[in-house]
């Protein structure tokens, strides 16, 4: 047998589960269905003598093919499986209109939904309503490859179960990085234009006055700077997009007071080392961060432009070469650079490090030691004649030779091309690896091959069963070694699977204080702020019952510590 045909075989034996009786230990049988509860695990194994035949609703992306049957990754399972899965497919920029409409009607509902997607209110009312039944039985008994997961990183376990100790929904977990390295510690990266830098005989900037330094100097050299790089229109020292997630400049503050900043800004909270949650824009730090920001704004150093423009027009203004710091999760979008360009090293761009201010402190993003998650990525309905079948098929996805295929792509396919080579780690073992896709885009090849669904990829499967993809692996190495470094505060906001209750409460307060909070920072960076400014906006936040809000995630926090 040649060396290939030895790793495909491995490959096979480690893509699907041959005995399925461990799970996860203590569990004394499902409870979540009337059918199929007391099947022995010893009729699961894979593949099963006689084809089964389940069910499932999938959605694809648009243009590509539309029969996941024809995929070479579901043609693979039924292989290793002798599963036969009848797909009722949905376009993708259809599912948000049509997945309500299918989950109304129970009786015509396939026995599991792969890429569900579903919000925390979805699955809590799909489970009221008796449309959903709850797995965490099944995934003991019947998903020995999830349980190796929740073994492996228990924090996801606990992500996935309500306060009743039920799991509705199958995770889909991509971790890139872990904790304080994790890809999405930082969404919001300021990049500073180093050619700039280097033509004017500047530094790198440390301190907020160096920095303020530096944006003065692109200010005043604005005509040479024009001339040097064949610029035109008007330079722009510091271009960002105010109250726009990642491409907002509110990074910059972090160094001020406590050191808190802002990581959350879709609902202002942060978690104190003393493990209390706060609302950041209470913070004395954040006053004066909106006080800095005025500063520049006076100086002539902000894009006049940062709190109305569309994405488009920063842009379209970026790509003209006009921005000296500008903010987005990956720059290359924002100045038009290719992927090579950042890899070797050649881009004039990089990564401004934090700033010191009061402190030096990076808080990372709520949520970021384990995103990459989605809870309610699948569901088994209560249409499923066989749960425990259903069940030990969607183990599969959660194979660590077979989550990363799910979510990017596969090998070794008779045309076109392919997002992995098969190959071996330093061990000899079958490992993925990304291929060279040369002037391929990685998003058409990945939607071409990928299926999507449950699946987990830990930090701990690359270069073991996986390598990372190069994408991904600029921007983990500047974390690592820029940000990481910086990140002083011991606790992030997890996760967390809140009551329906709880959910609503918070949706509704946070309507107003939302939008108190990001009307007091615009009107503060371009007007400044006042004692009486700073009293109001506290004042207003207690009207809106910011205690009661910041009550119902201390709860959940608390919660999440206890385990």
């Amino acid at each position: 047998m040649s060396k290939m045909r030895k790793i495909l075989a491995v490959v096979l034996a480690l893509a699907m589960t041959m005995v399925l009786l461990a799970g996860c230990g203590g569990s004394t049988g499902p409870t979540g269905g009337e059918a199929g509860l007391e099947v022995d695990a010893d009729s699961l194994q894979f593949p099963l003598a006689e084809t089964a035949q389940i069910s499932g609703l999938i959605n694809y992306p648009a243009g590509t093919e539309s029969e996941p049957n024809n995929r070479t990754i579901f043609k693979r399972l039924e292989e290793q499986t002798n599963v036969h899965v009848t797909w009722k497919a949905i376009q993708s920029d259809q599912w948000g209109d049509k997945i309500a409409l299918e989950m109304s009607n129970i009786k015509t509902l396939p026995e599991f939904v792969f890429s569900a997607g579903f919000s925390d209110p979805d699955l809590l009312k799909y489970a009221k309503q008796g449309v959903i039944i709850n797995v965490e039985d099944y995934i003991d008994k019947y998903m020995p490859n999830l349980c190796k997961v929740f073994e492996q990183a228990p924090e996801y376990r606990t992500m996935c179960t309500d306060e009743n100790g039920h799991i509705w929904a199958l995770p889909w977990i991509e971790q890139l990085g872990y904790e304080k390295t994790a890809i999405q510690t930082i969404g919001n990266m300021p990049f500073i234009n180093v050619g700039w830098l280097n033509f004017l005989g500047l530094e790198m900037p440390k301190t907020v006055d160096e920095f303020e330094q530096v944006l003065i100097a692109f200010r005043d050299n604005a005509d040479k700077l024009k001339a040097e790089f064949n610029i035109e229109g008007d330079i722009i020292p510091l271009a960002c997009i105010v109250g726009s997630g990642n491409e907002d400049c509110r990074v910059l503050t972090n160094g001020f007071g406590e050191g808190y900043g802002d990581p959350d800004d879709g609902r202002h909270i942060v978690v104190t080392d003393e493990g209390k949650v706060i609302c950041s824009a209470s913070a004395e730090g954040y006053r004066k961060g909106v006080e800095w920001l005025h500063k520049l704004y006076t100086e002539g150093l902000f894009d006049p432009e940062a709190f109305t423009q569309e994405w488009s027009t920063y842009v379209a203004k970026g790509k003209s070469g006009r921005y000296g710091v500008c903010f987005s999760w990956d720059v290359a979008n924002i100045v038009g650079l290719t992927m090579n360009e950042i890899i070797d090293g050649t881009a004039p761009w990089a990564p401004l490090p934090m700033l010191e201010a009061d402190v030096r402190n990076l808080t990372p993003c709520n949520g970021s030691y384990t995103s990459g998650f989605d809870r309610g990525r699948c569901v088994v309905t209560a249409n499923a004649k066989n749960p425990a079948l259903v069940c030990a098929w969607l183990d599969q996805m959660y194979a660590p030779l077979q989550s990363p295929q799910n979510n990017w792509g596969t090998y070794g396919e008779d045309d076109g091309f392919d997002i992995f080579v098969m190959g071996t780690n330093a061990n000899g073992e079958p490992m993925l690896q990304h291929a060279n896709l040369g002037d391929h885009s990685p998003v058409e090849v990945r939607e071409a091959e990928c299926v999507g669904g449950p699946l987990a990829i830990l930090d701990s499967y690359y270069g073991v069963y996986v390598t990372c993809p190069d994408d991904a692996q600029y921007r983990l190495d500047w974390i690592k070694d820029i940000y990481t470094p910086d990140m002083h505060t011991k606790y992030v906001f997890p996760n967390v699977f809140m009551s329906t209750d709880d959910t609503k409460t918070i949706s509704n307060l946070n309507a107003d204080i939302y939008k108190c909070i990001n009307t007091f920072r615009a009107n503060g960076i371009m007007n400044g702020v006042t004692d009486a400014d700073w009293e109001k906006l506290q004042s207003d936040l207690a009207a809106y019952n910011v205690d009661q809000y910041l009550s119902i995630f201390q709860k959940y926090f608390d919660a999440y510590m206890a385990g």
